[in-house]
């Protein structure tokens, strides 16, 4: 059965305050739930909207579906964001080293859908802004 603790998210925090810091993101982490660990980005210099923007438009080209915009908020997929689902490298690396500081040392995953057995230590969940708080942009990010 799913859950996490207050302390458990006391000893996941630094790790996910580390990776924000280093990619100049501001967010905070909280538990919903008592069974998902939740780290919300408010701003940054990393284009996260922008970058969901293209990825969606590749993916439609590339299924020959419509591409849905992502105006000011979304919710990020953590079992599919990453270097591949993502169209700049420093936003998939962003994402890579946020879900495993979140991950820590101490999540794992028993689960068999196809037994219908769902055993996780605790889900995640990351949000890029919220309904009511869009993702502030707040600088270019440089060009390497």
């Amino acid at each position: 059965m799913a859950y996490v603790s207050k302390e458990t998210k006391a000893a996941l925090a630094p790790e996910i305050r580390a990776v924000l810091k280093k990619y100049d993101v501001k967010g905070t982490i909280a538990v919903r739930n008592h069974s998902s660990l939740v780290v919300n980005l408010r701003s940054g210099a990393l284009d996260l909207i922008g970058d969901a923007n293209a990825w969606n438009q590749r993916y439609a080209e590339r299924t020959g579906q419509r591409a849905y915009p992502v105006t000011d908020y979304y919710q990020v997929n953590p079992y599919h964001a990453g270097t591949e689902h993502s169209v700049d490298p420093r936003v998939g690396e962003f994402f890579e080293e946020l879900i495993a500081a979140m991950k820590g040392n101490l999540w794992y995953n028993n689960s068999d859908a196809q037994i219908d057995y769902f055993d996780t230590a605790y889900y995640l969940d990351i949000n890029v802004g919220k309904w009511d708080r869009p993702y502030v942009l707040n600088k270019m990010p440089e060009m390497a």
